[in-house]
């Protein structure tokens, strides 16, 4: 466990927090701007590390397809609709809806890229997670406004990287290549995207004089630590540890983002929000067989 947990908990710590930098780089920048700003810094980071590491980008033409569909579901989409999202709503609350990302993506690997065979234990995972969902929304309460416009794109966020996981494993997964390598090569065509979209959806780039050591910080560290340096982490874990531990982080970073929200931004947790949070990730632990692998064990 020496080998990989430091990292694991580093993980859950930086992707955690990442919430709320988001928050804050939304005060000043717009999210596609943010975005931009999050992915360059990553890509100069593993850029950089395959330089030191001697490692080389892909070559294959087909690939660099597939690693391009995956830059927009997996980088330019969720990234930019969770800054929209934390417009409107706390980062605690974006936190709690990233972890419905699992519950998400299993109907999808059924359904539509065949990954997954659905069974009785997968319907029920999926059904207690909605269940989850409502709880988190408050229905009961009544719903919409603003704060639903932004839970939406936040799930709207989920969504896409729930598209996007079993894109990956159908498409990519296996192909020759380091895990630093892929990851940079869909960092640079997410570069590529935003380059032409942030432009004409967001207007001209602000000046960086302009912006606040706080905000620019933010970015800083989105790019250097959430999308560049978390990502060597998360691969090292799996090398170590194995896939299904690195995907275990998710229980993880909705806890850390509602401890950062509330303890550094003053946000407030409506006692619906975490019960909520609790019963989707019950869901994704029956869904997965969690549950039964530990009794077993």
């Amino acid at each position: 466990m020496r080998r990989w947990l430091p990292h694991y908990l580093a993980l859950a710590a930086i992707w955690g927090t990442s919430f709320l930098f988001i928050k804050v780089g939304v005060r000043e920048l717009h999210p596609l701007w943010l975005t931009f700003g999050r992915v360059a810094a990553g890509v100069l980071i593993l850029l950089a590390v395959l330089a030191v590491t001697r490692d080389r980008l892909p070559r294959d033409a087909r690939l660099w397809g597939h690693l391009a569909v995956v830059a927009l579901l997996g980088v330019v989409l969720p990234f930019t609709l969770f800054g929209f999202g934390e417009q409107r709503v706390s980062s605690v609350l974006a936190g709690i809806w990233n972890a419905a990302t699992p519950l998400a993506a299993l109907p999808l690997a059924v359904l539509l890229f065949r990954t997954e065979r659905m069974t009785a234990r997968l319907a029920a995972g999926v059904g207690i997670g909605f269940a989850g969902v409502l709880v988190v929304l408050g229905v009961w309460r009544g719903v919409g406004g603003a704060q639903l416009t932004g839970q939406l794109m936040c799930f709207g966020a989920a969504m896409c990287y729930a598209v996007a996981i079993p894109y990956q494993k159908k498409f990519i997964a296996g192909r020759a290549g380091s895990g630093v390598s892929m990851a940079a090569a869909q960092l640079l065509a997410a570069l590529a995207m935003l380059a032409v979209a942030a432009p004409l959806l967001a207007g001209p780039p602000p000046a960086v004089t302009a912006l606040s050591a706080d905000v620019l910080l933010c970015v800083l560290a989105l790019g250097a630590l959430g999308t560049g340096i978390a990502f060597v982490l998360n691969f090292q874990v799996i090398r170590v540890a194995g896939a299904s531990t690195s995907t275990s982080v998710t229980y993880l970073m909705p806890v850390v983002a509602t401890l950062v929200g509330v303890l550094v931004l003053r946000e407030h947790l409506h006692w619906n929000q975490p019960a909520g949070a609790v019963i989707v990730l019950a869901g994704v632990a029956v869904s997965q067989g969690l549950l039964l692998r530990r009794r077993g064990a």
